[in-house]
């Protein structure tokens, strides 16, 4: 394994104990994991932005994080759409 450049909390040795455990999971456990991972995430951020905002509308709240994830052109062009659909 390559020497570490980013700083980082955790040990080389746990590190590499991680990846040992990685690499014995199928692609199938892997990709479960990536993905509730990913969930985890998500999940996180939107408690975040709700309890920055307090009474925050959910749909808001959904698209602070289309702008955190994706970018503020998409949220704005997501935002612009729905408000179109109300009309």
């Amino acid at each position: 394994m390559p020497p570490k450049t980013a700083v980082s909390d955790t040990s080389l040795d746990a590190d590499e104990a991680q990846l040992a455990c990685f690499r014995r999971l199928t692609p199938q456990e892997r990709l479960q994991k990536m993905l509730a991972s990913s969930r985890r995430g998500r999940d996180l951020a939107l408690a975040a932005i709700r309890s920055s905002q307090p009474g925050i509308l959910e749909a808001e709240v959904r698209l602070q994080y289309l702008a955190l994830a994706y970018g503020d052109d998409l949220a704005a062009e997501v935002r612009r759409g729905l408000e179109s659909r109300r009309r």
